[in-house]
């Protein structure tokens, strides 16, 4: 698997370098890779997607990788050694991809519940986030892999991303949104950073000398390399003068060879300045060919699915979910109870959101399919609400003509019917939810036109009536026994398509089928050269965002698929109701609209509830959702989207296998109205105001004295704690406490211990919240069993706010509160205190 890899001295190439050398170094040479120099031993280096895995160099037809937790989950863990494990099987999984850079981990903060890739970030509080990222970046690093820390920074919404102003406070972007990536710089030196699509306070983060350099560079004494978000760059002069090294992708839309050459040479830009960024892409380089040990040119593999990787990520699943109501002991099941299981996110493994974090996985776990593994037997199910936005995927569901399952590809030059048309490609899939071919280039196929001819079979095993639903691309035909059902060519609609990429309108139609009838399907597809609609869409100029949609389903009602799960509901004794989104309600490219769930889900649960009170309810989003009947659930279990084993860890924690653990890494507000951004969460005209300021997450419900459905650092388990004999003080340049923690249940289990310090009420120069999260730590306990657990936080980090007079952190004098408890709203808190007789500014890390 590794390969050694030549080396070289960066200050000794640097000057061998021709002029047209150096500029090609500061832009990818593809999506993915690195420029290399061979003639001076300059490697090729790669880089692939996190956070939720490493995706490789493909997105369509990808090999299978490890899927991971997405952030909020792996923020809910509140276990920072296990996350620290996690990074160093992201490193493992790297190595099997070839890739010497992952692109993540994502430190961004949850302003509001709508983001669209709020799901790929920790929390909303800045210390859980940083000290979260930092773990995760130290696991990668620990073996020669480099993480690209991102997305710097306020990106903490997609609404217009390229180009809306984040206008924020200077003490708000240093507290809140700066605070977690100086923290995990601290703590882990991660290897480079990567640019926010944003402008923060007027100016595009990617040619901000002041963000980049003055503060990143300069204040916080780092000096790896930093690279734009794919097409991020807005400018050349300045992005390259502020401080950004390397344009992505390529081809560069700024950084084009000539270009830029012409303005080194009319002095526009000083070549000194280019040998800086140079140097740095350079030293990138060098610590990749010398510690990752990898080909850049080795073939990526699915060998790291193993027993060993599986049940890491099931450790990491199980330690996520978080138990948010269990009345009257509702849970743990019991084998021989008389369930049924009922919802839209039953069947269907949720295993991560869309955008750049999603990725191929070795296999999926779906709680009907693991609950019926576990209990041995066959469950009665309902699915009582379609959420589906593109219906379910036809491919999953058909074979080819010679029988295999899937369907059959031919891939052309022309279309159908020209003479003499050249076969360029031929392979099978497994899925007809092919969105992601813009990285895809047939044999011999030389201005990405091209055509796919697609023929599947499919037989039905129930006799009604069927939807499907078109979009793509390109062009698209659809026939059934050779009949043309769906055309998609001769008078296309403009439509909405994947991460701000368009596509054609849908098209949904019906028709009826026969159960054990075989009808043949056959689709006649031209890539996106042939897409015959005008728009400016970057990638469509670029001819790389061809995509093809085909999904279905038995048609039916949304009374007809509540009716059916009510009858389900009263045959049972205890009822699993699977809620929640999915990755094309949360993705990169668009904000959700609404907190609501998706569908009738909603009126679901409502009739659900009706038919039969004992319901365990389900929920997998990456974000809050709306329960509007939330008091009328005895147990409620938030799952997130938890990767390839997120069935599994569900049934284990529903059944007691697994003691639930996890703590809410965000609050849940009763209503989207309540959450501190809500008026402010969208662009106005380009602009956006971070009216909460420093005041996010619980910090908001806490000074207004809102109360949430379920609070930030809130999570039950299966046993209970007791904290006591509470003792703090100040060490050298750390705060320390230590408390006693005592499982009084019956039955092991792990808790969260967490400290909070609340600012002196003497404090009189700036508002500030009614406490903040500043150290924390996860104990595991056997029944009746107790520990003294030690919390380390360093002095100026617990004590600090951010003095915009002084330009500085500040450490007032005063009396400090120290609360430590089980939740950020806690009727149990042991309270401390710790007296400073003098303040101190600071700056730095």
């Amino acid at each position: 698997m590794t390969t050694e890899t030549p080396s070289f001295n960066v200050e000794e190439v640097l000057p061998q370098l021709t002029l047209k050398e150096k500029v090609s170094l500061l832009a990818l040479q593809d999506t993915w890779h690195l420029v290399d120099i061979e003639r001076l031993n300059i490697p090729k280096v790669r880089l692939s997607d996190g956070p939720n895995g490493v995706r490789g160099t493909k997105f369509y037809r990808s090999v299978p990788s490890a899927c991971f937790s997405c952030g909020t989950a792996l923020g809910s863990t509140w276990n920072i050694e296990l996350l620290e494990k996690a990074g160093k099987l992201m490193a493992e999984e790297a190595k099997f991809k070839g890739t010497h850079c992952i692109l993540g981990p994502t430190c961004n903060i949850q302003r509001g519940p709508l983001g669209g890739r709020g799901f790929e970030s920790f929390a909303e509080d800045p210390f859980l986030s940083g000290l979260c990222t930092a773990v995760v970046i130290n696991g990668i690093q620990s073996d020669g892999i480099m993480a690209t820390i991102k997305h710097y920074v306020c990106n903490d919404l997609e609404d217009e991303r390229r180009a809306i102003n984040a206008i924020v406070s200077e003490r708000a972007l240093r507290e809140v949104y700066l605070f977690p990536f100086q923290l995990a710089t601290k703590l882990s030196n991660p290897k480079s950073y990567m640019t926010s699509y944003n402008k923060v306070n007027g100016e595009h983060v990617s040619q901000s000398k002041r963000l980049l350099t003055d503060v990143l560079r300069g204040e916080w004494g780092w000096d790896g390399l930093i690279m734009s978000d794919w097409s991020g760059v807005y400018s050349c002069e300045k992005s390259i003068s502020a401080g950004l090294d390397l344009e992505c992708p390529a081809p560069p839309l700024l950084r084009k060879n000539d270009s830029l050459i012409h303005q080194i040479l009319s002095r526009e830009i000083p070549l000194s300045v280019i040998d800086d960024r140079v140097r740095n892409v350079l030293n990138f380089i060098k610590y990749a060919a010398e510690n990752a040990g990898i080909s850049p040119d080795l073939k990526e593999s699915d060998e790291n699915n193993t027993p060993e990787t599986s049940s890491l990520i099931k450790k990491v699943a199980d330690e996520a979910i978080v138990l948010l109501k269990n009345e009257g002991s509702l849970l743990p099941l019991r084998k021989e109870d008389n369930i049924a299981v009922i919802g839209p996110a039953a069947s269907i493994a949720r295993t991560t959101g869309g955008g750049s974090a999603a990725l191929n996985p070795y296999y999926t776990s779906d709680v009907l399919s693991a609950i019926k593994k576990k209990l041995g037997r066959d469950v009665p199910f309902a699915l009582g609400s379609d959420i589906e936005f593109y219906l379910f995927d036809f491919g999953k569901v058909t074979k080819t003509p010679t029988g295999e399952p899937g369907i059959h590809i031919k891939v052309f030059d022309n279309p159908v019917g020209t003479p003499d048309r050249k076969l360029l490609d031929e392979y099978n899939v497994n899925s007809t939810h092919l969105g992601r071919m813009h990285d895809y280039v047939p044999s011999n196929c030389t201005d990405l036109t091209f055509y796919l001819s697609m023929e599947a079979d499919f037989t039905p095993e129930v006799t009604g009536e069927y939807a499907f639903k078109e979009l793509c691309m390109g062009t698209a035909l659809i026939y059934i026994n050779e009949e043309l059902f769906i055309d998609d060519k001769s008078h296309q609609e403009m439509g909405f398509g994947f991460v701000g990429k368009v596509a054609s309108k849908p098209q949904i139609k019906l028709t009826k089928l026969e159960a054990g009838t075989t009808y043949h399907f056959r689709i006649e597809f031209g890539s996106s050269k042939t897409f015959t609609l005008p728009n400016e869409d970057i990638y469509v100029s670029q001819g790389k965002s061809s995509n093809f949609t085909l999904g279905y389903i038995l048609h039916k009602s949304e009374r007809e698929f509540i009716q059916e799960a009510v009858e389900v509901a009263q045959a049972a004794d205890k009822v699993i109701v699977c809620v929640g989104t999915s990755y094309d309600y949360e993705s990169e490219g668009y904000d959700r609209s609404t907190m609501d769930l998706p569908g009738s889900q909603n009126q679901l649960v409502s009739a659900v509830l009706k038919a039969n009170k004992n319901v365990i309810l389900v929920n997998q989003s990456g974000t809050p959702v709306t329960l509007p009947w939330i008091d009328q659930i005895p147990a409620f279990v938030q799952a997130w989207f938890n990767g390839m084993e997120s069935g599994n860890s569900i049934v284990d924690v529903l059944y007691g296998a697994v003691n639930p653990s996890g703590k809410l890494s965000l609050t849940f507000p009763k209503k989207l109205e309540d959450n501190p951004a809500f008026l402010t969460f969208k662009s106005n005209h380009g602009e956006c105001i971070y009216g909460e300021d420093v005041f996010v997450g619980y910090r908001f419900y806490e000074k207004t004295k809102r109360e949430p459905l379920f609070p930030f650092g809130f999570g039950l388990s299966y046993t209970s704690f007791e904290f006591s004999d509470l003792a703090v003080r100040v060490d050298g340049e750390n705060l320390l406490a230590t408390v006693n923690v005592k499982n009084t249940g019956s039955i092991s289990g792990q808790e969260v211990v967490q400290l909070y310090v609340v600012p002196p009420v003497t404090t009189t120069a700036v508002e500030r919240p009614v406490k903040e999260l500043k150290g924390f730590k996860k104990v595991a306990l056997d029944a009746g069993k107790s520990k003294s657990v030690v919390i380390e936080v360093p002095y100026k980090y617990a004590f600090s706010y951010f003095d915009c007079d002084a330009n500085k952190w500040n450490v007032e004098a005063g009396e400090y509160g120290v609360l430590v408890g089980n939740s950020s709203v806690s009727s149990k808190f042991l309270k401390g205190t710790i007296s400073l007789s003098k303040g101190l500014l600071w700056s730095g890390l």
